[in-house]
């Protein structure tokens, strides 16, 4: 595992595991909630970054086009 991928899993687990605290207490602090969301989604950002798409693959084929002689 590299180091990007770990440093995204950590993102992701540090980020969830600071926002569920800070929504679990009795009175929630707001600014704790916000950082643990950010980093929550900082590190869901970068993972799906990485991540191709399946439109950038180019398909080939099977027909292929002839280029028409002038006249």
């Amino acid at each position: 595992m590299n180091i990007s991928r770990l440093l995204n899993l950590i993102c992701i687990v540090v980020g969830g595991s600071i926002a569920i605290y800070a929504q679990a207490q009795e009175q929630q602090n707001t600014y704790i909630l916000i950082g643990g969301i950010v980093l929550l989604v900082f590190g869901i950002y970068r993972t799906s970054r990485n991540i191709p798409s399946k439109f950038d693959k180019e398909e080939e084929s099977f027909i292929k086009t002839e280029k028409e002689d002038e006249i």
